[in-house]
């Protein structure tokens, strides 16, 4: 059985069984696991490994995570009838703390279209399922489905039958997002002043998202003495998905001033934990979602990332590296300043004159209303520009061919324009005609990068889409990245990559010439 400090809340993980329900969210036996383990990393109290009857693999799942997850307490789902009790507790018996949760819906909707029970057969049941489920398993969480929706006097006198039946968690479950941080924390309070024997027992909360209330309604049920919050990583879940997990925890790590509360949860493992459910499940984390999104610890306003370069509290309640993030990082963009534009000129090494940092300055705010994302090489290839007068490119696609299918070797031949305006032709065999192509502009060049990444996407809709190609390769330890587009994926793949080589060419360049002979020193004073 549980027990919490009066400050300790609980953290009950659902993410395995409510945040599977969310459609496209459905996990393998392994998948399970992995991130059964992971939940167990990040410190959660309680794991609700799944709902054993739904399935033969659900069953499976919820015991296996029993049988090899040792540390949470390892928590199944029952429906309020023996079937479902027996086959749930049967899943967790091997687990070293195991709990049923039993669940039976209570509001006057529920029990009439759905269930079509009386009050009297609601009383019933809930002592009955409770009864049966404590039989097998000392511990017993008991949830009221659809509570919030509950009439009070009904709801307290469920709450009471179940606690004398044995339950030792008690649930208020707003199953359908449907209360506000008022109503809810009204819900709770009356339940702490009226039910009989309410103090024996801990009360959790489950809380839906449908109008964007779920981690709001919880922090307000906390603060009426709810000690248990059930959640999920991202925060997904049945529609709009359920109360996340890395916000509430973030919340009362942030304002443990105001809350006066903590948690179990080694916040470091927050972003990891979100990154691999996403990778389990394919579902993308928004970019602006709160603690883990892209970007949570991003800026790229002017004003504020000149105020975090001076003090990171300006503009940022936390620190990254508290949820897992390895750093802030200040996204250059139309809206951003010349301060970060310096700083991130001075990251990439690059030792710019004012002068020419407002040329750089000028240039890149030409770039930044024509593209979308600007990246490191991008602001290279400026600084390059106006480090060495670079105003055109070392190399230009003039012609190629290729040749590829079943049964023949894929090859190329490249035509490039030199900068001095010779052609210079070539070819090369390779895996495919991308990576032909490829070799042909390494011979043609004499430099060789290392491709770290390579991807095309059509950018246009119908058979004569365009296709970008974007193309990140290593050079000296650094890395470069372009895009192209074309209608032809191959000519764009091959405009892309020779961006990166005259880039190379640039830096190589720079490399050869001593600081004194390219970079204006500015004057410094005499001590």
């Amino acid at each position: 059985m549980p027990t919490t400090d009066t400050d300790r809340v609980i953290i009950f993980d659902t993410t395995l069984r409510d945040g599977e329900q969310s459609p496209g969210c459905s996990m393998n036996l392994n998948e399970k696991l992995e991130m059964a383990h992971a939940l167990k990393e990040l410190g959660v109290d309680v794991i609700e490994a799944g709902f054993p009857i739904a399935s033969p693999g659900d069953f499976e799942s919820v015991q296996a995570i029993a049988r090899e997850v040792h540390g949470p307490i390892i928590c199944a789902l029952a429906r309020c009838n023996a079937t479902d009790i027996d086959r749930a507790a049967l899943a967790v018996k091997d687990a070293p703390r195991p709990r049923v949760h039993v669940f039976l819906a209570t509001s006057a909707i529920h029990r009439e279209f759905k269930l079509k029970m009386s009050r009297e057969d609601i009383l019933k049941r809930t002592i009955e399922g409770v009864t049966r489920a404590r039989d097998q398993i000392a511990d017993v969480e008991f949830s009221p489905e659809d509570a919030s929706r509950t009439e009070l006097d009904f709801l307290t006198e469920v709450v009471e039958r179940a606690i004398e039946a044995g339950a030792t968690t008690l649930n208020i479950p707003d199953t359908v997002g449907y209360a506000v941080p008022s109503h809810y924390a009204d819900i709770i309070r009356h339940l702490k002043k009226t039910v009989r024997g309410i103090d024996k027992c801990i009360i959790s909360v489950h809380c839906h998202n449908d109008l964007g209330l779920a981690v709001g309604n919880s922090l307000a049920a906390l603060r009426e003495g709810a000690r248990q919050v059930e959640c999920t990583i991202n925060g997904i879940g049945e529609r709009a998905g359920n109360t996340a997990l890395e916000e509430v925890v973030m919340a009362l790590h942030t304002r443990q001033d105001f809350y006066g509360l903590t948690t179990g949860i080694n916040t470091r493992f927050l972003y990891p934990c979100s990154r691999k459910l996403s990778h389990v499940t394919g579902m993308q984390v928004q970019r602006n979602k709160a603690i883990v999104g892209q970007n949570a610890f991003a800026h790229e306003a002017g004003i504020h990332q000149d105020g975090m370069l001076k003090n990171p509290n300006t503009y940022e309640i936390m620190r990254p590296e508290a949820v897992g993030i390895s750093r802030t990082e200040l996204v250059l963009g139309k809206h951003s300043g010349r301060h970060a534009l310096r700083q991130k000129i001075n990251d990439l090494g690059y030792h710019l004159s004012e002068e020419q940092l407002n040329r750089v300055f000028d240039a890149f705010k030409i770039l930044a209303d024509r593209k979308k994302d600007i990246y490191d090489a991008d602001i290279e290839a400026l600084a390059e520009n106006q480090l060495h007068n670079i105003s055109q490119k070392t190399w230009t696609l003039h012609a190629f061919t290729c040749n590829a299918g079943t049964g023949t070797m894929p090859s190329a031949a490249v035509a490039l324009w030199r900068q001095d305006g010779e052609i210079m032709k070539d070819a090369a065999i390779g895996d495919g005609p991308i990576d032909a192509v490829f070799n042909v502009i390494d011979r043609i060049t004499g430099i060789t990068v290392k491709v770290c990444d390579y991807r095309v996407r059509a950018v246009t809709v119908g058979t004569d889409a365009q296709g970008e190609a974007f193309v990140e390769a290593e050079f000296e330890g650094k890395k470069l990245t372009a895009r192209a587009v074309s209608t032809d994926i191959v000519e764009a793949s091959a405009m892309a990559y020779l961006e990166i080589i005259n880039r190379a060419a640039a830096r190589q360049v720079r490399d050869r010439l001593k600081p004194t002979d390219n970079i204006p020193q500015e004057s410094v004073p005499m001590a």
